[in-house]
């Protein structure tokens, strides 16, 4: 259960918010939902997507998501592990994701574009800095936050890494912001 507390902490976290709907998600997800459906009204009879945010922190959280609105965070990365514990589907190519900040106040829209499982060294510079959102040392800075962080939520499981553990990459597009 763990892992896919794992999942959904890292890609599909919920919102937290101080200006909350009867349903806990904050207004601002329904508002940037609502102004781009209007804009794209072939969307207008989609479901709303989930809201989360980067990482497991406000100062985190917050980072990634200004990387995200400013087109530099491109890419995302977790644990195959914790996909198979949870019996989850992989991400899907298509599907749009509403980033908000640690306090659930909307974004971003962003849409996968790919998915791949590459075991962690593996990971190409190219990859890391379009999921780090830097092109100074990218895949050495990728390695040590995400050997760090799966090494943290697979020992909780009594599980240790390994250099060749499978990351799920996603690379994904922002498609919507307002700035």
């Amino acid at each position: 259960m763990r892992y896919f507390s794992m999942i959904t902490f890292l890609l599909l976290v919920g919102c937290k918010s101080e200006i909350k709907t009867e349903n806990g998600i904050d207004k601002s997800v329904y508002e940037m939902w609502n102004n781009f459906i209007e804009v794209n009204p072939k969307y207008q009879n989609t479901e709303m997507p989930e809201a989360w945010y980067f990482h497991n922190n406000m100062e985190d959280a917050n980072r990634l998501a200004a990387l995200v609105v400013n087109g530099k965070k491109k890419a995302g990365s977790g644990l195959y592990a914790w996909y198979e514990h949870a019996n989850a589907d992989l991400p899907k190519i298509g599907t749009k994701h509403i980033i908000t900040d640690f306090n659930g106040r909307a974004q971003a829209i962003i849409e996968i574009k790919t998915v791949d499982t590459i075991p962690f060294n593996q990971i190409s510079e190219e990859y890391a800095e379009m999921d780090m959102g830097t092109n100074i040392e990218p895949l050495k800075k990728w390695k040590k936050a995400h050997w760090e962080f799966f090494t943290s939520t697979l020992e909780e499981n009594g599980q240790k890494p390994s250099e060749d553990m499978l990351v799920v990459c996603e690379r994904f597009e922002t498609i919507w912001t307002e700035k």
